[in-house]
């Protein structure tokens, strides 16, 4: 089963964009931190800056973050690269002649539909500084 890296590669580039205001940051650059390609890089930083989360300049190297840190949740990154897509999949294969290969996929999305809101909740409420403060708090623990 494969699972999206999306999210937290999208975070990884915002904080990598914070922390190295001073640097020309191409799309190459972040992409050997993130350990992944260019055009990926590419690819997110457009929703990113679609979302109006950050801002750059075509030609120059030189992004930045469009709001403050602690103005931008996890919901924010997250709807800016999956848009509606839901955390939880269904799985749509069943059989239909199988009554609990239909219903219990129509049991189950409810509790998915909880769990999508519950997430959501939270994830409003972790800022992009709470990630950083988290970096930097890992950091002096690493130092001792």
């Amino acid at each position: 089963m494969r699972f999206s890296t999306r999210l937290s590669d999208s975070v990884h580039i915002l904080c990598f964009i914070y922390l190295n205001p001073d640097e020309n940051l191409s799309s190459e650059r972040i992409a050997e931190s993130v350990r992944t390609n260019p055009g990926y890089v590419r690819q997110l930083m457009s929703l990113l800056r679609k979302a109006e989360l950050i801002s750059s300049t075509k030609g120059h190297a030189k992004p930045m973050l469009a709001k403050e840190a602690g103005e931008i949740t996890l919901r924010d990154v997250y709807r800016a690269i999956e848009g509606d897509k839901p955390l939880l999949h269904l799985d749509t294969h069943t059989n239909p002649e199988c009554g609990v290969g239909v219903n219990i996929q129509l049991a189950l999305q409810e509790y998915y539909d909880r769990i999508q809101a519950a997430a959501e909740a939270e994830m409003a409420r972790i800022t992009l500084q709470d990630v950083l403060d988290g970096y930097h708090e890992r950091i002096k623990g690493n130092k001792r």
